[in-house]
C-alpha cells in the first residue's frame, strides 16, 4: 500500500502532466454511473497497453477544466469501493479490475485515484461487448489498427494456438463442452441468458471461447475440451498430467484431455485426509482437510497455463506425504513469485497467450497475475504453511504446497491472530522454515515477541500469548479477519442448510469485537452477508423485508 505522501506526489506530479491518453480527471460526485466508469477502463487498459505502461489513472475530485483539486463524495464508505471492484470486473472481457483504489484525504477535498492495469498482451478490453480507446482527451471506439496492434502481440509460434490436424468437432469431449456452456453461462450472465447459450451451436460457441482459428480446432481446444483418445492428435506432444504419488506406497497415473474436467479428478486422487491443527486441549482446535481443493486447483491451472509446450513434456503432480509438488516446464515468464504475492503485480505479458485467454473464460484462472497472491492468502487463512517456488532449474518451475504443520507455534499464532498482514506472515513462515527474512520485518515481530532467537537461529515464540484468561480477553476485545467470521456462516449453512438474519446475528453479534457499538456490529454482519453474496457464496432464498440465506450451489446459478 502507497503510503499517503507517495499518493499525494503522484496525483500533483499526473496534475502536472495533465490528461493523456491514459490518464483522465473526473469531478464525479456520487451519481457518476459504473457503466460510464467501465468505458474508461476499457480506453485506458487498452491505450496503456499500446504505450507499454505499468498503470493508466482515472482520478476522482479534480476538476478537468480549472486543473483544481476540489473534492469528491462517490462511494464514500470502504465497502462500496470494494463491492465496485467486483461490479467493473462483472462487465470487463476479459475479466480484470482495478488494480488498486487509492483514496487520499487532502486540504482541498477527497481524491481517488483508480490504479488500472493495462490489457493483457493480445487481448484488447471491452466492456460489455464492446472495445474503448482514446482520442486525446475524449473517449472513443478502440478502431481496427489499435485494435489489430494489441491482437498482433500474442507469439504467432505459440503450441497452443496451432491448427490439430485433421481434428474435427466430434474429437471433442461432450461432457466437457456442456461444462464449459456452463461455466460461460455463469461468467457471462449481463450479457447473455442460459438459453441463448444452450442454442449456440457448439462451433458458434468455440468461437466465443476463442478455441477457433479459422473455423478450425486449435490444440489448446483439445487440451481443454477433447476426448480422452483426441491426445493423439497432439503428436508429438504427450497431453498429458502425470499424478505420482512417493510415499510409503507408490504408484501413478497419467491424464489426459480433457483438461477442464480432469483437473478435478486428478485432486480427488489426492489422499486428501483430515488434520488437527492443533491438540484437543489448546485455545483453538479445528479438523482440516491436509489440501484446499482452490489451492491445488489454481496451482495445477497455472501450471498449465504457464507450461511450454515446445518441450513436449507433461506436467507432473507429485503427492508425498505431507506435500505436493507441481512442476511444469519453462522458466517463471514473467518477473519471478514475490512480484506476485501481494497480488499488485500485473503479466503485461504470456507465453501461451491464446491458452491464457480460453482458461480464462473457462474460469479457470485469471489474468491479472492474482492466484499466486489468493493461495498465499488461502494458506495464511487456512494457518499453514506458505506455498513454495523453486526455479533453480532454469527450464521448469516447481511448486509445493504443504499438508502438514512444520512448526505447531507457528500455526497457533495464526489461529490466534488472524489480522497479521501477509508480509508479516511470509516472514514467520520463512523463519519457520529456517530461512532467512528481512531484517526490518523481523525486528517488528521481535517487538511483538512472536518470534525468538539470535540470527541465524531465529525461531517462532511458543508463548504467542499470556495465560489462558488474557488470552479470553484478547479475542473478544480484538478484531477478527472478515474470513473468520465469513468461514462462521458458510460452516453454519453447511451445518443447517438456511439461517435467518436473527439467526445469522445470534451467530455472530456475540463473537464481534466488544470496542463496536450495537449498530455497527449490525453493520459489520450486513457487509459481511452483502460480500457473500456478490461473490456468489450465499444467495437470499426468502424475501426482502424477511431474508433467509444459503449457500449458492451450481444448478442454483
Amino acid at each position: 500500500m502507497k503510503s499517503k505522501m507517495e499518493l499525494t506526489e503522484r496525483l500533483h506530479r499526473l496534475i502536472s502532466a495533465w490528461e493523456s491518453e491514459v490518464v483522465e480527471f473526473k469531478q464525479a460526485d456520487n451519481n457518476f454511473k459504473t457503466s460510464e466508469l467501465g468505458h474508461y477502463f476499457s480506453a485506458l487498459a487498452n491505450e496503456a497497453n499500446l504505450r507499454g505502461i505499468e498503470s493508466a489513472w482515472l482520478v476522482f475530485g479534480v476538476n478537468n477544466k480549472t486543473r483544481t483539486i476540489c473534492g469528491t463524495n462517490y462511494k464514500p464508505k470502504p465497502e462500496h469501493l470494494m463491492a465496485l471492484k467486483n461490479d467493473v470486473r462483472a462487465g470487463l472481457e476479459p475479466s480484470m479490475t482495478f488494480r488498486e483504489i487509492h483514496e487520499i484525504e487532502l486540504p482541498e477535498g477527497r481524491v481517488l485515484l483508480f490504479e488500472i492495469p493495462p490489457a493483457p498482451a493480445g487481448m484488447p478490453i471491452g466492456w460489455n461487448g464492446f472495445r474503448y480507446a482514446r482520442s486525446g482527451e475524449s473517449l472513443c471506439a478502440l478502431d481496427i489498427e489499435k485494435e489489430d496492434r494489441i491482437r498482433a502481440q500474442s507469439s504467432k509460434e505459440e503450441w497452443a494456438a496451432g491448427i490439430a490436424s485433421n481434428a474435427t468437432m466430434s474429437d471433442l469431449s461432450p461432457e466437457a463442452l456442456q461444462r464449459a456452456r456452463q461455466i460461460f453461462s455463469k461468467n457471462n450472465t449481463f450479457r447473455f441468458s442460459e438459453e441463448e447459450i444452450e442454442q449456440w451451436q457448439d462451433i458458434d460457441f468455440l468461437q466465443r471461447l476463442g478455441l477457433l482459428r479459422d473455423n478450425q480446432i486449435t490444440n489448446a481446444a483439445l487440451l481443454l475440451l477433447g476426448r480422452p483418445e483426441s491426445a493423439v492428435l497432439l503428436n508429438p506432444h504427450p497431453a498429458q498430467i502425470t499424478w505420482k504419488l512417493e510415499s510409503t506406497e507408490s504408484a501413478y497415473q497419467h491424464y489426459g484431455p480433457p483438461f477442464l474436467l480432469n483437473t478435478s479428478i486428478i485432486y480427488q486422487r489426492i489422499r486428501n485426509i483430515k488434520i488437527r491443527l492443533l491438540p484437543a486441549n489448546e485455545l483453538i482446535g479445528e479438523d482440516v482437510s491436509k489440501y484446499d481443493q482452490k489451492v491445488v486447483l489454481e496451482g495445477l491451472h497455472n501450471a498449465i497455463a504457464h507450461q511450454d509446450y515446445r518441450q513436449n513434456a507433461r506436467v507432473i503432480l507429485t503427492e508425498f506425504t505431507d506435500t505436493l509438488s507441481i512442476e511444469n516446464e519453462g522458466t517463471f515468464y514473467e518477473g519471478d513469485p514475490s512480484l506476485y504475492i501481494e497480488g499488485r503485480k500485473t503479466p503485461r505479458r504470456y507465453r501461451n497467450t491464446f491458452l491464457v485467454k480460453a482458461m480464462a473464460q473457462l474460469g479457470m484462472i485469471d489474468t491479472m497475475g492474482y492466484g499466486i497472491h489468493r493461495m498465499y492468502r488461502k494458506q495464511a487463512a487456512r494457518s499453514f504453511p506458505l506455498p513454495d517456488y523453486n526455479l533453480s532449474d532454469n527450464n521448469a518451475v516447481q511448486l509445493t504446497l504443504y499438508g502438514k504443520i512444520v512448526d505447531p507455534a507457528y500455526t497457533r499464532l495464526l489461529l490466534q491472530h488472524t489480522e497479521i498482514p501477509l508480509n508479516d506472515v511470509m516472514a514467520l513462515d520463512r523463519i519457520q522454515k529456517g530461512l532467512p527474512a528481512d531484517d526490518r520485518i523481523v525486528a517488528r515481530l521481535r517487538k511483538a515477541k512472536w518470534i525468538e532467537g539470535r540470527k541465524p537461529n531465529l525461531h517462532i515464540s511458543a508463548e504467542v500469548a499470556a495465560a489462558t484468561e488474557s488470552k479470553a480477553a484478547y479475542i473478544r476485545t480484538r478484531a477478527q479477519d472478515d474470513t473468520f467470521y465469513e468461514k462462521l456462516i458458510i460452516d453454519y449453512l453447511n451445518q443447517y442448510n438456511r439461517a435467518s438474519r436473527t439467526e445469522i446475528d445470534q451467530l455472530l453479534l456475540s463473537k464481534l469485537s466488544d470496542g463496536l457499538t450495537e449498530a455497527q456490529k449490525t453493520n459489520k454482519v450486513r457487509n459481511l452477508l452483502t460480500r457473500l453474496r456478490i461473490e456468489k457464496k450465499i444467495h437470499n432464498i426468502g424475501s426482502r423485508g424477511k431474508p433467509s440465506w444459503a449457500l449458492l450451489k451450481s444448478n442454483d446459478i
